[in-house]
């Protein structure tokens, strides 16, 4: 994916965001090292931005160098209270998808978290859609949402989906079809999205949802089919998938985010600083190109909106969690 226009002119303003943040800011001491912690294992979506950012943070004017750290466990829950514990001095940072921040809240009665209370936002770091594939477990004559559906119907006993973690969109993308068509499709919950591909195309499951961008290498080697995207149109990364909506689930659009957070008590001019440096190492054109091959869309955002996008999500779910019927507390 090549850079366009709009991407150099990010990356110039981002350049004079940096001129703006003040000589004073800039003068404090530069951090040895800033920790970037995901909730998901090597190899995935969460991991990929993680290690893309932490490429261009080091070195900057914030730390001399970055590291991932991936603590999975809990659907994502551990690296989040992880973060939420450490010392707010800017060297601990969390990068989640929305899910565990805006979803979480209406499937769990006690969380070990607040997602407000205990986080304080820094930036966006992607935006990007879901897609659902099969596997071999599927017949070849299965070539759309509504054939999976359908062969589901007939085939009860193998109605069944991954995803990434319980609780996460992709979980609920998955629930919300099988509510759409009225049948039992069995949800399979994994320590992230590559776990479950790997089951499916091993013939374990019939089908996962997750990161569009997950399934890209394994759909063009022959070993899975990409039957249908959750984006409200056709993604830039698969063109020739159709839109669940264009497949006949009305309504059907949804899309999610990775948000970079630190612990809620981390002063001001260090959230500031971090800002800063995030959003030039997502303009940086490495940055946004090595995203895009794992179908995510490089995005930036101040702090204040990224709290506004988070709330916006968490009052859409509320309803959608309902439908459902999930609890992680049953």
């Amino acid at each position: 994916m090549s850079i366009s226009r709009r991407d150099v002119v990010q990356l110039f303003s981002v350049a004079g965001l940096l001129g703006t943040v003040g000589q004073r800011a800039w003068a404090q001491a530069q951090l040895e090292s800033v920790k970037i912690v995901t909730g998901f294992p090597p190899g995935g979506t969460s991991d990929a931005i993680c290690r893309r950012v932490g490429e261009k943070i080091a070195p900057t004017s914030y730390a001399k160098t970055a590291f991932v750290e991936n603590k999975t466990g809990a659907g994502g829950q551990i690296a989040v209270q992880f973060v939420r514990n450490a010392t707010p001095d800017g060297a601990t940072m969390l990068q989640t998808p929305m899910s565990m921040l805006g979803i979480y809240p209406h499937i769990y009665k006690k969380l070990p978290y607040d997602p407000v209370a205990d986080l304080a936002p820094v930036s966006l770091g992607c935006t990007f859609d879901f897609g659902f594939a099969v596997g071999p477990m599927v017949p070849a004559s299965v070539k759309s949402v509504p054939d999976f559906l359908a062969w589901c119907k007939a085939n009860p006993m193998m109605a069944n989906f991954g995803s990434p973690a319980a609780g996460s969109t992709p979980h609920f993308i998955g629930s919300l079809m099988g509510k759409f068509a009225d049948i039992d499709l069995k949800h399979v919950a994994f320590r992230g999205t590559q776990p479950a591909i790997l089951d499916m195309i091993g013939g374990q499951i019939a089908a996962v949802s997750g990161p569009i961008g997950e399934f890209t290498q394994h759909v063009a080697a022959g070993k899975c089919r990409l039957l249908g995207a959750s984006g409200s149109k056709r993604s830039p990364f698969a063109p020739n998938t159709p839109t669940l909506i264009e497949q006949g689930l009305k309504g059907f659009a949804y899309d999610e985010w990775f948000g970079f957070y630190v612990p809620a008590k981390t002063p001001v001019d260090v959230i500031t600083r971090l800002n800063a440096a995030v959003r030039v190492a997502l303009a940086a054109p490495e940055t946004v190109n090595g995203l895009a091959m794992m179908g995510l869309e490089a995005q930036s955002s101040s702090p204040a909106e990224l709290a506004a996008r988070l709330k916006s999500d968490t009052e859409k779910w509320g309803p959608l969690v309902k439908t459902v019927g999930f609890s992680a507390d049953a």
